[in-house]
């Protein structure tokens, strides 16, 4: 890890600690456009409060940095229990931070994500897939056949490991060959290491679920697959609605809803969304282009 990461997990992680008060990531960018004005010395030395304060710093935030970087040893213990979990972190400042989560979310990217298992899923194509935890038969059968033709047609599965469509579809996606990203809502050291299999959080390692988190975490599925599709949505409300519609709001990725005739598919298809089927997801490649063509 680089200096430079390093510095960055100090101003904006929580390191294991719910009472430390890291930087907002607007705040970082503030302190980094400022950072750019600063004389760099002729020889190393520790930042100061003056050196802080000449760049436009007020005496409160400058105390505040100053603060985070000292935090060396918490750093190091953290990373340390971080290891033995195998977990690890990847920065927004890092080579191996997804580039469609910088290109998609802009300002709302996570600083920091977490993971556990094989990093290199995230180079890979890859589709997601959200949906309802209650599933009727025939959406259970969409989220079903995401995942089969995400294995045969080489894409990782992304999704959120909650139960319902989103197992569904993972475990239909492992079982028969493929790959599976999770983005977890919950602690990301409890889970096993698997083949095929990247667990991702954002923040940290070893934080507990909260329904924000899991609400947040929805705009990561999205942003990461280069399509996403709905398994089964209800209308207007849950994480699958809240999601999806900021998704289509946001232009983060094209949208696939199942048809299924509810008012939620329906809705979202005036929202800018595609109805599809089954038999429509044998080819995720003319999916995009009649994503296209419908936009147009």
């Amino acid at each position: 890890m680089t200096s430079g990461e390093q510095g960055f997990l100090l101003l904006t992680s929580f390191l294991g600690n719910p009472e430390r008060k890291p930087l907002s990531m607007a705040q970082f960018r503030e302190l980094t456009k400022k950072a750019r004005l600063m004389e760099k010395p002729q020889t190393y030395r520790e930042l100061t409060l003056a050196d802080l304060q000449q760049i436009g710093c007020n005496r409160q935030i400058a105390e505040r940095v100053l603060y985070l970087l000292s935090q060396k040893e918490q750093l190091q213990w953290y990373l340390q229990l971080s290891r033995k979990k195998d977990c690890f972190p990847i920065t927004r400042i890092s080579a191996q931070y997804p580039q469609r989560l910088r290109n998609c979310l802009n300002m709302e990217a996570p600083g920091t994500i977490w993971i556990k298992g094989d990093r290199e899923l995230l180079k890979a194509p890859g589709v997601a897939l959200v949906g309802s935890r209650d599933l009727l038969d025939k959406n259970r059968e969409f989220a079903y056949e995401t995942g089969l033709q995400a294995a045969r047609q080489g894409y990782v599965l992304i999704s959120g490991d909650a139960r319902g469509a989103d197992r569904t579809a993972q475990n239909s996606c492992l079982e028969h060959g493929g790959a599976v990203i999770s983005i977890v809502a919950d602690e990301l050291e409890k889970y096993p290491l698997r083949n095929n299999v990247l667990y991702v959080s954002e923040d940290g390692f070893d934080l507990p679920f909260t329904a924000q988190r899991a609400l947040k975490r929805n705009r990561v599925i999205h942003a990461l697959g280069e399509k996403t599709f709905v398994a089964q949505c209800a209308f207007g409300k849950g994480g699958t609605w809240d999601g999806t519609c900021k998704n289509l709001q946001n232009d983060w990725s094209p949208v696939f809803c199942f048809h299924d005739g509810s008012r939620a598919a329906l809705e979202l298809e005036c929202r800018g969304a595609s109805l599809v089927t089954c038999s429509d997801l044998r080819d995720f490649v003319s999916l995009q282009k009649h994503f296209v063509s419908f936009m147009k």
